[in-house]
């Protein structure tokens, strides 16, 4: 049970640190994000998410953060956060998770490893993003 309350925390972890740190350092637009996450030795299937981020959102990164209702936790808070040419550094820290992770830019392109610690355990995301051009909002 408790295996599968962490599960659910990290996968919307990865959906929130996605949002807070891949539109931080890259350039606006509409990008294709691919996520490998590790946990407790077990390897879930890839996920990929589409995101259009908007100019203020790539400013911003704290506005990325989703707020309470949204679907994340309401108080995760962004910290540490550095930009050293095109490399991100950040860490995150909730009610029941910790974290830091590290972001490499290219202009259309990113890598990127962040790990998460949650009541003794730990979690490892992979991300590759794409950009695939302008947002059609």
């Amino acid at each position: 049970m408790k295996t599968g309350k962490v599960l659910v925390i990290g996968c919307v972890m990865v959906l929130a640190v996605t949002s807070i740190v891949a539109q931080s350092a890259r350039r606006d637009g509409r990008w294709e994000v691919k996520i490998e996450m590790e946990m407790a030795g077990m390897t879930l299937p890839p996920q990929t998410a589409m995101q259009c981020v908007t100019k203020e959102e790539a400013a911003d990164p704290q506005k990325a953060m989703p707020q309470g209702g949204r679907g994340a936790p309401n108080n995760c808070k962004v910290g540490d956060y550095k930009t050293d040419g095109n490399k991100v550094t950040w860490s995150v820290a909730c009610d029941q998770m910790t974290g830091a992770g590290e972001f490499i830019y290219s202009p259309d392109t990113y890598t990127g490893t962040m790990r998460m610690k949650s009541q003794g355990r730990e979690m490892t995301m992979k991300y590759a993003g794409k950009r695939l051009g302008d947002c059609t909002k």
